[in-house]
């Protein structure tokens, strides 16, 4: 069993931190709370400035710990302590001082032996994510497969037609990528009640340019919309109707590669004097050219070249306006090849072209750390730091998956702790800032889906739970919320299910509502700090917590020992207990913790 609650803690949110978008150079107030019952007898900060370790002494701060922060100042010490924004990013820590002898305090945890760097809080100052991202919950959508709005339209020689009913999708093998089912703009449109009631705010659609496949990241142009989605003017149409509601909208650039229709390659390929010759990878022997993974669909841009640096940038400002910003196709190999690394000049370069106003989420199914906290991508798809540990703690014993997300060996079984870790550690690598406006997946158009993932509509809606109550920007493939299945990316594109009930997992649509309901609602699950309370094998606890109020959440994957509950508490969400967190699961439970409740500390390890 693991229990955090007798700890010193800071996470780096704004409960611990004056100011999460410091100016360079600005000063910034932090905090640590120690516990009583640590004997905490003094603080330093440890800041890294110009790459030269430097030391301020904190002050017990009497003003938080005597009224009582969160509801726990009785029991705890609060210490501050004024640092600098002097750097870019600019690396903290806390030494502390105890009567047993000193402990560093890093994002990556309490450590009484020498650490690296690499765990070290961040405050990170260049230019801040667009306001509205903090809030947002996103709602993902693959154009064919979402919704019709009953237009006739000639298809090219590529398109498979299916029948939206019923024909299954092919999940592998030939078809997968021609197989058409007929989703455009303007049928997303007369589907956005739905969207709305579920709780999102923001739409990403995966590619609309025209191209030669259902999937569209072998784009033949960029410089209009897909006439089978509508065209342009069906992209207006769909942006009109989400700002009139003060939604947001999203686009998918595809900034590692193009199509082998696009006019960019077709030039190049067809002339080795072209200009566009030196934006490809050419091979000057054999004159093939580099592509993604080998696919020759997919041929691979070259960003030395200064006409993808100015052809790319300029796509990405054209349609800016209807598009609130961008979902960044394989983000970490843009820029990428051999000897060549131009990711982060790259990435500085998209966001600064596409002004203070417009997202860039990367793609990165990996550990995309290294590439955040910079002036680049706001925030990454999550993969390695949720979707991954959610997925190994709750999966169905059952499951049988070739590989789990391009790692051999399918999907393992992990206990609660082993989750905790890998949550922790990727966390410990990026700034608080980086992590909240980051997306939290449970699955998307690239994986199976959740509910296969889970086996069970219980182990699904715990998952949910997670994603619904922990830092981060909830990201939601349309069609989960119905609990669809799916074993692999090409399957879980299931048309949505609008006039199939039996494939309408109602029960499982109404959690849904319900939880982004209250993460709407609550501004603790939104903007709120994290402290992880207790983990064993099958039970996850852990408090969001402002200045004016804690949640407490616990999320149990099987039945267990049943824990007190640290004090006067409300039910908030799937419980009427107020003395203790029961054993029973799996289950996702709330309680709004009342204020001048008896330490956390009360519950056991």
């Amino acid at each position: 069993m693991l229990c955090l609650v007798g700890e010193p803690h800071h996470d780096g949110s704004a409960l611990y931190v004056s100011d999460l978008t410091p100016s360079p150079g600005s000063p910034v107030t932090v905090w640590v709370r120690a516990p009583r019952s640590a004997a905490v007898t003094g603080v330093h900060v440890r800041t890294v400035y110009d790459g030269e370790p430097r030391y301020t002494e904190a002050a017990v701060d009497e003003l938080r710990t005597s009224s009582d922060v969160t509801g726990y100042g009785r029991q705890d010490v609060w210490w501050r302590a004024e640092i600098a924004a002097v750097n870019p990013v600019t690396r903290y820590r806390f030494l502390l001082h105890t009567p047993g002898g000193q402990a560093w305090l890093t994002a990556g945890g309490l450590a009484a032996h020498d650490v690296t760097d690499a765990g070290d809080f961040r405050l990170v100052s260049h230019e801040p994510p667009p306001p509205w991202m903090a809030d947002a919950i996103v709602y993902q959508i693959f154009p064919d497969r979402f919704g019709r709005s009953g237009a006739s339209r000639p298809l090219p020689g590529w398109a498979l037609p299916r029948d939206w009913d019923r024909d299954p999708v092919i999940p592998e093998g030939p078809g997968t990528s021609q197989q058409f089912y007929g989703g455009d703009l303007d049928g997303v449109v007369r589907h956005l009640d739905h969207v709305r009631a579920l709780g999102a705010d923001t739409v990403y659609l995966t590619p609309v340019f025209p191209a030669r496949s259902n999937h569209r990241y072998d784009a033949a142009a960029f410089d209009q919309v897909d006439p089978l989605l509508g065209g342009d003017e069906a992209l207006g149409r769909l942006a009109d109707a989400l700002h009139g509601h003060g939604m947001r909208l999203l686009g998918d650039i595809t900034t590692n590669h193009c199509g082998d229709a696009h006019p960019w390659f077709t030039a190049a390929v067809s002339d080795v004097n072209a200009p566009e010759r030196e934006m490809f990878y050419f091979d000057p022997d054999t004159g093939d050219y580099e592509a993604w993974f080998g696919v020759k669909t997919l041929p691979k841009l070259n960003w030395g070249s200064e006409l993808v640096r100015s052809r790319v940038p300029a796509t990405l400002r054209r349609w800016l306006g209807p598009l609130d910003g961008w979902r960044v196709d394989v983000a970490n190999m843009t820029g990428r090849f051999g000897a060549d690394d131009h990711t982060h000049e790259v990435a500085a370069l998209l966001r600064r072209e596409a002004g203070p106003g417009a997202a860039l989420i990367a793609e990165h199914c990996h550990d995309a750390t290294a590439d955040l906290d910079r002036d680049g991508w706001h925030g990454t798809m999550n993969y390695g730091g949720f979707t991954r540990p959610v997925w190994t703690w709750l999966r169905d014993p059952g499951l049988d998956l070739a590989h789990f997300l391009g790692v051999p060996g399918g999907v393992p079984s992990r206990a609660g702790t082993a989750a905790l870790a890998t949550v922790r550690t990727f966390a410990a690598h990026m700034s608080w800032r980086s992590l909240v406006h980051s997306w939290q997946i449970l699955d998307s158009h690239d994986t199976p889906r959740i509910r296969t993932v889970t086996g069970s509509r219980e182990r699904h809606l715990v998952a949910l739970g997670l994603q619904a109550t922990l830092p981060g920007t909830p990201m939601v493939f349309a069609g989960s919320e119905f609990g669809l299945t799916g074993v692999n990316g090409e399957h879980a594109r299931t048309p949505m299910p609008w006039n199939r009930p039996a494939d309408q997992d109602l029960v499982t649509l109404t959690a849904y509502r319900e939880l982004f309901g209250l993460r709407r609602a609550e501004p603790a699950l939104r903007r709120g700090g994290l402290r992880w309370l207790h983990a064993d094998a099958d039970h996850l606890v852990f408090a969001r917590e402002t200045e004016a109020e804690t949640l407490l959440v616990s999320a149990r994957r099987a039945p267990g020992e049943p824990l007190p509950l640290p004090g006067p508490a409300t039910p908030v969400y799937n419980t009427s207990d107020t003395n203790a967190i029961p054993g029973g699961g799996p289950a996702l439970r709330i309680w709004r913790l009342a204020r001048r409740a008896d330490t956390l500390g009360a519950l056991p390890v």
